[in-house]
């Protein structure tokens, strides 16, 4: 379905996102209570339908009692490696700052990399998995689109790195771009805020 983007509501300067930095991660108690308060990447990346969205804020209201596994803890780890491979390859340097929108403070992301490159701001996502990608799943989409509105960005470079119990399976990660989607953009928008409504209630 296509949606008519809203683009005046969010259609910011690049180099704004420098002054709308909430928290850093290696503050991890002010990280974790700024995310508290709003919708990130993450939960962006599960607001998938109407049901989603009911999901969602109940977790952000209770806790969802997830605090990590094998995968995550694989991923935590190899993430500065990976980070290192995409600064000397792209120039996209890594970030650990927590950035709100323009538009709404409670809207929130922390990309894991961002560089602005003649006036044009670009990010970076890192994944691993255990799978083969034939292309980037829906709900990573979903978080990248998100960043990108959060941050005013342009593209975001999509880099992951497959493994095979635990060990990567080659000597790079693969990547590939994604361009900013306003139709997409507009219906998270709209999905969060009815997080956010929801969580008031």
């Amino acid at each position: 379905m296509f949606v008519q983007p809203m683009l005046s509501l969010w259609d910011e300067p690049a180099a704004d996102h420098s002054s709308r930095i909430v928290a850093r991660v290696s503050d991890r108690v002010a990280w974790v209570k700024a995310r508290s308060r709003g919708v990130t990447a993450t939960d962006a990346a599960r607001l998938s339908s109407e049901a989603s969205i009911r999901v969602v804020a109940m977790e952000k209201l209770i806790g969802s009692g997830f605090s990590g596994n094998r995968f995550t803890d694989h991923g935590r780890a190899r993430e500065p490696e990976i980070a290192r491979w995409v600064e000397r390859e792209h120039g996209i340097s890594p970030s650990e700052h927590l950035y709100h929108a323009a538009t709404d403070a409670r809207h929130l992301a922390t990309p894991d990399g961002l560089v602005v490159k003649d006036g044009t701001l670009l990010l970076c996502e890192i994944k691993t998995t255990a799978h083969s990608w034939r292309g980037i799943p829906r709900s990573y989409l979903r978080q990248v689109w998100w960043q990108q509105y959060v941050l005013g960005a342009e593209r975001t470079l999509v880099v992951w790195e497959q493994h095979d119990e635990f060990v990567p399976v080659a000597a790079e990660p693969k990547c590939r771009w994604v361009e900013r989607d306003e139709n997409e953009i507009h219906v998270l928008v709209h999905r969060a805020n009815r997080v956010l409504e929801a969580m008031r209630r």
